[in-house]
């Protein structure tokens, strides 16, 4: 329905009255098409820098809630495992159109940079997606596998640097995991931290590290170009993006981590907008170009909303910060 509105053409009284039936028609017609969005755009953040895991998944995301909800802008806030954009993010208070990537990264670096915001400040909604660790080393490294690389790291710990992301990640926690499974000192792990996978890729390959981890998804590209070399990975069984991998407890290493990504919107929004964008979120891990997109980047399905979601970030802060207080990083 089109209102064409010619006030030169009206008295005052009667131009007045089209253009509030304007507004009313307008947004009656939002309601019915945008549902609770009322055609507001949605605007997400990546807390890191483009390229990364948070920025694929929110790109990702961007594309598979074209059909839910129209355009999605994307931004980025790189810095300090997410809690740079967490500091920022928190100032959207009952903003439902503002939402924030996340995820276990992120709740280790609130509690190793002692950051003065937490998730509490924000609104939980849904994980969406497992992408597990691959540690790997140079293709020409003597490193050929996790056996070798425990028998260095029992004769020296500190002698086996690790390359990884923000200090507190999960790249970090599975250097600690992996060193007190093996009855070693967690707080001996020699950890060189980076902003992005990028970084930390060049000081593998620069030897200035010894084995490099990251999310299978940011590596697996390098790996294929035989650039550098896979050992392990941190799943509970081999992974179909890399088959010939075997598991860290394969290799006796009784360790299994997910770095799971989810989503937060700010705190203060009503419950029936946290319904509705945990709906909306749950029916874009349903779509064609979701599961396209999990399968093409190797992830995992591991879509939780609700109380469950709150549950799950309850726990997993209790676990990571029991390892970092073990690294004495918390």
């Amino acid at each position: 329905m089109r209102i064409t509105w010619r006030p030169a053409a009206a008295g005052p009284f009667v131009a007045a009255g089209l253009a509030t039936l304007l507004l009313v028609v307008s947004l009656a017609a939002g309601r019915d098409d945008e549902g609770f969005l009322n055609g507001r755009q949605l605007r997400l953040m990546a807390p890191a820098a483009p390229g990364g895991g948070w920025d694929q998944t929110a790109r990702e995301m961007q594309a598979a809630l074209r059909d839910e909800a129209g355009r999605t802008e994307v931004y980025n806030v790189a810095g300090a495992g997410g809690t740079i954009g967490l500091s920022q993010f928190v100032r959207f208070e009952r903003d439902p159109t503002q939402l924030m990537v996340m995820g276990l990264v992120m709740v280790g670096a609130i509690e190793s940079n002692d950051s003065p915001v937490a998730l509490d400040r924000t609104t939980p909604l849904a994980r969406l997606l497992t992408d597990y660790e691959v540690i790997v080393v140079p293709a020409d490294s003597p490193v050929r596998s996790m056996d070798d690389l425990v028998t260095l790291m029992k004769d020296d710990v500190g002698k086996v640097s690790w390359a990884g992301g923000s200090a507190g990640g999960i790249e970090q926690i599975l250097a600690g995991l992996v060193t007190d499974a093996i009855g070693a000192n967690p707080a001996d792990v020699n950890y060189v931290a980076h902003s992005g996978g990028g970084e930390a890729l060049s000081t593998l390959l620069s030897g200035r590290a010894t084995v490099g981890v990251s999310g299978v998804s940011e590596l697996v590209g390098q790996i294929r170009a035989g650039t550098i070399r896979p050992i392990a990975v941190s799943s509970p069984q081999r992974l179909p993006t890399l088959p010939d991998v075997p598991t860290l407890k394969e290799q006796k290493v009784d360790v299994e981590l997910a770095n799971w990504r989810g989503v937060v919107a700010p705190s203060g929004i009503g419950a029936e907008e946290e319904r509705e964008l945990e709906d909306l979120l749950m029916r874009m891990t349903r779509t064609e170009a979701w599961q396209e997109t999990l399968q093409r980047r190797g992830w995992l399905d591991a879509s939780l909303a609700g109380p469950q979601f709150d549950r799950y970030l309850i726990d997993e802060r209790r676990t990571v910060t029991d390892v970092l207080k073990k690294m004495g990083l918390a």
